[in-house]
């Protein structure tokens, strides 16, 4: 069966993800569009292994259905193909991406005409129309109605509109740039090939569809080449995308791993203090209680949702949403697309950085003055399904009365389970919607108060 999960359809290639799955997930794409009248749509891929020929084929099904497709005539990122569906009023975008997860997986992600996630309610009608009609397809790709194009430019000239790239040109910053062998390669270099005093130096940007070992994944575990290198190179800052360039990390210029929590709050705090931008603030269940203090200090709305950024998305459609993030690194901004964009985060940070003066050491030092420390942890693991249905029916009953001898003083299943154990301390069950892992997230105070509240998580599910 042909599921959507947090962030599109995803599968491993040649057992769930086939050419015949995909052109059965395309075919009902095409029926879905054809029921408003749609038009155009536009397609991209990342490097992963035949995502070419997974996008050619789906541009042939959507062409056969009357569409008129835009076929990215090279590896782009999610977030170019999606500003490139809302800034050339396209009815909808494809990206052929598996995003994060292991090379072995492919998947698709679908995008709405406003250039954000496609809506629940959009794939869940998608899924149902999956196998209800035969597949159409064109008999050869070369037609006038897949149109090669090229959605960079048109992408990188909005980012100059909202960053001051000049000011971060003539920084004199150095930065390695790390976009772990995937489709984010070269787009930092092009921003500033006209500058000469701003350095970039880009490793593991050749294409390797392995991802050189590592999930393409910006977490810290990923980062040790470019934690080596910025120490090496006497670098200011280490940047990392995700294998499809809509997720961020960042490595300051020690070598430590800043995490995406941290830049989710040092972006908040640039936006308001130095920008002077107002609006709410989305978060995603998993994320930090750093936020929470910020906006009480700032006086702006705080909306929490479902993992998934298309619950933000959502949120960026109905309301005046300033900034919309997720733990695992990506952030959507006002002002742009409803959607995650690790190169814009990146821009962002730089901009920071420059008219701060200041190291991320020192930016980190004055936000933790200001909200308390805060150390946080993910953990993934591998159930069996005896596991799985043990440890559901244990989060679904009742809470334990405390945990790692913590009061547990509430209990919040909006994903996942998520207790509080008082003093800014929580810890959250959930189960992946991509992969077939649990997570287990974490917050508290202190790195042993941390350590504690995980050996008790580790004892929870080892008792199933």
């Amino acid at each position: 069966m042909i599921k959507f999960g947090t962030d599109g359809w995803r599968g491993i290639i040649g057992d769930d993800f086939t050419f015949e799955n995909l052109r059965i997930v395309s075919q009902a794409l095409g029926d879905y569009l054809g029921q408003s009248a749609a038009k155009n749509v536009a397609i991209g891929f990342d490097r992963r292994f035949l995502s070419d020929m997974f996008a050619r084929e789906s541009a042939r099904v959507l062409a056969a259905n009357g569409l008129t497709v835009f076929l990215s005539d090279k590896p782009v990122t999610t977030p170019a193909v999606s500003y490139a569906v809302k800034c050339m009023g396209l009815d909808a975008g494809v990206m052929i991406t598996a995003s994060h997860n292991p090379y072995m997986y492919s998947g698709l992600k679908i995008k709405g005409r406003y250039g954000g996630s496609a809506a629940p309610e959009m794939t869940a009608e998608i899924e149902k129309l999956c196998g209800i009609n035969p597949v159409k397809t064109l008999s050869s790709s070369e037609t006038p109605a897949i149109r090669p194009f090229n959605p960079d430019r048109i992408y990188l000239d909005r980012l100059r509109s909202l960053v001051n790239t000049d000011i971060i040109g003539n920084s004199q910053l150095k930065i390695v740039f790390d976009p772990i062998f995937g489709s984010g390669s070269g787009y930092l270099d092009s921003l500033f090939a006209s500058h000469r005093n701003i350095e970039v130096i880009e490793i593991h940007g050749e294409a390797n569809p392995l991802f050189g070992g590592v999930n393409p994944e910006p977490i810290e575990q990923n980062l040790a080449g470019l934690k080596t290198r910025v120490v090496a190179e006497k670098a200011d800052i280490g940047i990392a995308l995700d294998g499809d360039g809509d997720r961020i990390g960042v490595i300051d210029s020690s070598g430590n791993y800043i995490n995406a929590h941290q830049v989710f709050s040092l972006l908040l705090r640039h936006l308001v203090e130095n920008r002077q931008w107002s609006g709410a603030v989305v978060k995603t269940f998993s994320t930090t209680g750093m936020l929470d203090k910020l906006c009480a200090k700032y006086g702006l709305k705080l909306y929490e949702t479902p993992i998934g950024f298309k619950y933000i998305c959502e949120l960026f459609l109905k309301e005046d949403i300033l900034i919309g993030g997720e733990e695992s690194g990506g952030l959507g901004f006002k002002n742009h697309i409803p959607e995650r964009d690790g190169l814009l985060s990146a821009l962002f940070i730089l901009e920071l950085l420059t008219v701060s003066g200041k190291s991320l050491a020192q930016l980190l030092r004055e936000l933790e003055d200001e909200v308390g420390s805060h150390f946080y942890r993910r953990v993934d693991i591998h159930l069996s399904d005896q596991q799985t249905s043990k440890l559901l029916t244990k989060l679904n009953a009742a809470p334990p009365a405390e945990f790692a001898g913590f009061p547990v003083s509430n209990v919040k299943r909006i994903d996942g389970c998520k207790f509080f154990l008082g003093g800014h301390s929580w810890i959250l069950f959930r189960f992946s919607g991509t992969e077939p892992l649990l997570r287990i997230y974490g917050e508290a105070p202190s790195e042993a108060i941390l350590n504690a509240v995980f050996q008790a998580a580790h004892e929870y599910i080892g008792n199933l």
